[in-house]
């Protein structure tokens, strides 16, 4: 765990470690809560207003508490999403995504300091892993856009920079602290978990009994594209992945949604489309869906997004063969809200 202090990391703590962490410097038990609960809100200390000046003196000196600190705020004209950029301790930076739905707020977070994974249309790969984040700088984004906003961050989706699964004691501590009704209280079923498909994780969180969605990143219908796409299908492919996610399906009754990134040339044909229909309802055969997502360009990359007549063709394909598809609405397209290149761009001119 990242500590440069050598200090408690009290917002990675439940409220029960709370309990005992303020007893062992003098406070009572209760306080903890009342902690807990600013904590929450990204409330500095000097701010927390019911609790004693001495109390705040001591968390100042004896804890880490550090809220990630925001480097860049771009605001979209178009729909008010808003992109940050977050410096972290020791100067890394990651990327969280703040949108509004008729339904509520969304926040992506990310969960990794760069990433490992090596998927070839991603900005958040180009520099590889720099290292994990701590539940408390996962926790940490949430509750810095929610003091910066003044609003309720609704629901999670874990698709910023970084592989979640790659990072997985660390994120699962991370979920069942936002989803404490004392802090955040972000329900469960309004989070979602990306993977680019690490199968033996999807098996352990299913385990955990955490009713998360499964949002995998599949992106090909074939073993030889997503090679080309996504190593890590050389290791887990797509028939051990799809096994994987009718595994998760039927033990925790939460429907899987599969993203599918459409790049010109390489997997957005009509074929394409029948071929993925014919992949998922054999390798599910439970309920499912596919997001059709835009690439978002990234010019070290070279690949190019397809068009909008094509992408609706491609849904309807998938539509008359029976799975479910929506195109996503792209939010923010005015500041280019996609996740990993605000990152990139920083590191490119350090």
């Amino acid at each position: 765990m990242y500590n440069s202090q050598n200090k408690p990391d009290i917002m990675s703590m439940t409220p029960e470690e709370l309990e005992g962490f303020v007893e062992s410097i003098g406070e009572k038990k209760f306080r903890a809560a009342q902690l807990f609960s600013w904590m929450a809100k990204g409330t500095p200390i000097d701010e927390m207003s019911n609790l004693s000046k001495s109390f705040r003196e001591k968390l100042k000196s004896e804890a880490d508490y550090r809220l990630p600190k925001i480097e860049k705020k771009l605001v979209s004209a178009i729909d008010g999403t808003i992109k940050y950029l977050m410096a972290l301790e020791d100067g890394e930076c990651v990327e969280s995504v703040f949108m509004h739905y008729e339904h509520g707020t969304s926040l992506c977070v990310s969960s990794q300091a760069g990433c490992a994974m090596g998927c070839k249309f991603c900005a958040s790969t180009l520099r590889g892993k720099m290292r994990n984040l701590t539940a408390s700088e996962i926790l940490g984004q949430a509750a810095a856009v929610s003091y910066d906003t003044g609003e309720r961050v609704d629901g999670i989706v874990m698709m910023g920079i970084g592989e979640p699964l790659d990072n997985y004691d660390n994120v699962i501590r991370f979920l069942k602290l936002v989803s404490d009704e004392r802090g955040m209280g972000i329900g469960l079923r309004h989070i979602s978990l990306s993977t680019c498909g690490l199968v033996p994780k999807i098996y352990d969180l299913a385990e955990e009994g955490l009713p998360v969605t499964l949002s995998v990143s599949l992106h090909a219908a074939d073993d030889e594209t997503r090679d080309a796409l996504m190593p890590v299908n050389k290791k887990y492919n797509i028939a051990k992945l799809l096994e994987a996610c009718r595994a998760y399906f039927l033990k925790t009754g939460r429907r899987v949604s599969f993203e599918y990134t459409l790049i010109s040339g390489k997997n957005d044909t009509k074929e394409d489309a029948v071929h993925l229909a014919s992949v998922i309802k054999k390798g599910m055969r439970a309920p499912c869906h596919v997001n059709l997502i835009m690439l978002n360009e990234v010019a070290e990359t070279g690949l190019k997004t397809t068009d909008r007549a094509r992408a609706r063709a491609f849904a309807e394909e998938l539509q008359k063969n029976g799975v479910n598809a929506t195109i996503r609405r792209r939010l923010g397209s005015d500041i280019n809200a996609s996740c990993g290149q605000l990152r990139l761009q920083k590191l490119e001119n350090e």
